[in-house]
C-alpha cells in the first residue's frame, strides 16, 4: 500500500484504454489524457501497459510507501524526489518501505504518471478502474485521491533496472505552443473554405476554464457555408447548431464561435458541429498543455492517422526499453559461442590490400572486382 500524505492539485486512478464500450450508458472512456507517458511509465515498472496508475496534474502529489515497491515517473516534469533526493523520470526507481516520494509543480509539460510494480488495485467500475469525476465512478470513491488514503497495490515484482531511450519519450513544448494534427469532419461541410483558412492559419489559446471534458479555445470568428446558414428550423437558429448527433472523441466542437475540443471525459453526442478532430495519437499534446498555451492546427488523412497511432502503439511496448542488464547477458550468450579471439591489424590489411590492387593494375585487370582474403 501507499500513504498520501498530500493529494497535489488533482491526481486521480486511471487505466488505458479506459472504460471502453459504456457510451450507450452515459459514461466517457475516461483514461490518461497522455497515454503515451503513461502506458512506458507502466512498461518501466514491468506491468502490462494498460494497468491502473496515477495522473497528477500540475503540481504532484506526496506519497509514503508502506513496502517495497518498483516505481517509474513519466510525461511532465515535476521534480520527485525520494527521501529528499531527486530521481530521475523515464526510469525504474526501487523503493524501500517508509521512503517518501515528493512532487512538485510541473515545470515542463502539464500531466506527470506514477505507476507502480503491480498496479493500482482500486475496484473496477464497468470494466475500468478509471476516475470519472463528474459521474464520480471508478478510481478510488470515484474522486481525485484524497489525504491520508490508503491506495492498495497489486502483488510487487522484482525486474531489472529499466530505461526508455530518448527516441521513444515525446518532445513536449517548452514555448507554450503546440502544433497538433487534426482530420477533417464529421461536419467539415458545414464550415466554408474561408473558415476552414481561418481555423488551420490562426493560433487558438487554452482557456483557463478547460478540463477533461472539453478545453475551450479563443481565436478569431469562423465563417460557415451556406447549408449553416440556409437550413430548416429543426438544426437550430446558430450557423453551428445541427440535429443531435454523436461527437467522436478528440472533435472539435464548435458552440457558436467557441471551439471545444472534447477530451477523454467528453460527452457522446449533441446539438453543434465538429468540423475536425483531434486523433488519438495528438491527444498527448493536449494531456501536456496549460491553460495559456497556443494551439496551431495542421491537417492530416484519416489513413496517416491511423499510421501514427500504429507507430505511438509499437513506441509504447517494451521496444522503447534500453535495459543495460537485459544486454549484457545477449553479449554473455554470444561469447560462449567464441572459441578463440583474433586480432587484425586493419591498417596492415588496408596496406596489403592497396598493394594487391597496384599489382591487379599492372597486369591490366584493373576493372575486375576482386574481394581479396587473409
Amino acid at each position: 500500500m501507499v500513504e498520501v500524505i498530500k493529494k497535489g492539485l488533482e491526481t486521480s486512478v486511471q487505466d488505458y484504454p479506459g472504460r471502453i464500450g459504456s457510451l450507450d450508458q452515459g459514461f466517457p472512456a475516461s483514461g490518461p489524457m497522455d497515454s503515451w507517458s503513461f502506458r512506458l511509465a507502466n512498461i518501466l515498472v514491468g506491468n502490462k501497459a494498460g494497468e491502473a496508475a496515477l495522473e497528477c496534474q500540475f503540481m504532484g502529489p506526496t506519497l509514503k510507501f508502506k513496502n517495497d515497491r518498483i516505481i517509474a515517473i513519466t510525461g511532465a516534469n515535476m521534480s520527485p524526489k525520494l527521501d529528499g533526493k531527486i530521481i530521475p523520470l523515464w526510469e525504474s526507481i526501487k523503493v524501500k518501505a517508509n521512503q517518501v516520494l515528493e512532487m512538485q509543480f510541473a515545470t515542463i509539460g502539464a500531466r506527470s504518471y506514477i505507476a507502480f510494480s503491480g498496479g493500482v488495485n482500486s475496484k473496477p467500475w464497468l470494466g475500468s478502474r478509471s476516475t470519472f469525476h463528474k459521474a464520480g465512478i471508478g478510481g478510488i470513491d470515484g474522486k481525485a485521491i484524497q489525504d491520508g488514503q490508503d491506495l492498495p497495490l497489486g502483488k510487487n515484482t522484482n525486474i531489472k533496472p529499466r530505461k526508455i531511450k530518448k527516441t521513444s519519450i515525446p518532445i513536449m513544448s517548452t514555448d507554450k505552443n503546440w502544433s497538433i494534427e487534426v482530420v477533417l469532419g464529421p461536419n467539415d461541410d458545414w464550415i466554408d473554405e474561408k473558415g476552414h483558412e481561418i481555423f488551420l492559419n490562426s493560433k487558438w489559446k487554452l482557456q483557463a476554464k478547460s478540463d477533461r471534458t472539453g478545453y475551450r479555445l479563443d481565436g478569431p470568428k469562423l465563417s460557415f457555408a451556406k447549408k449553416a446558414t440556409n437550413k430548416s428550423l429543426e438544426n437550430g437558429s446558430e450557423p453551428s447548431n445541427i440535429i443531435d448527433q454523436g461527437y467522436p472523441t478528440g472533435s472539435i466542437n464548435i458552440a457558436g464561435q467557441t471551439p471545444i475540443i472534447l477530451v477523454n471525459d467528453g460527452p457522446s453526442m449533441g446539438g453543434f458541429i465538429n468540423p475536425y478532430t483531434v486523433p488519438s495519437s495528438a491527444f498527448w499534446k493536449l494531456g501536456q498543455a496549460k491553460p495559456g498555451d497556443t494551439f496551431n492546427f495542421f491537417k492530416v488523412s484519416v489513413e496517416k492517422a491511423q499510421s501514427l497511432r500504429a507507430e505511438q502503439s509499437i513506441i509504447c511496448s517494451e521496444e522503447s526499453l534500453e535495459t543495460l542488464n537485459n544486454n549484457e547477458s545477449i553479449n554473455n550468450e554470444i561469447i560462449k559461442e567464441i572459441g578463440h579471439i583474433k586480432i587484425i591489424d586493419f591498417e596492415k590489411n588496408k596496406l596489403n590490400e592497396k598493394i594487391r590492387r597496384k599489382m591487379m593494375e599492372k597486369k591490366g585487370m584493373k576493372d575486375m572486382k576482386v574481394r581479396f582474403f587473409d
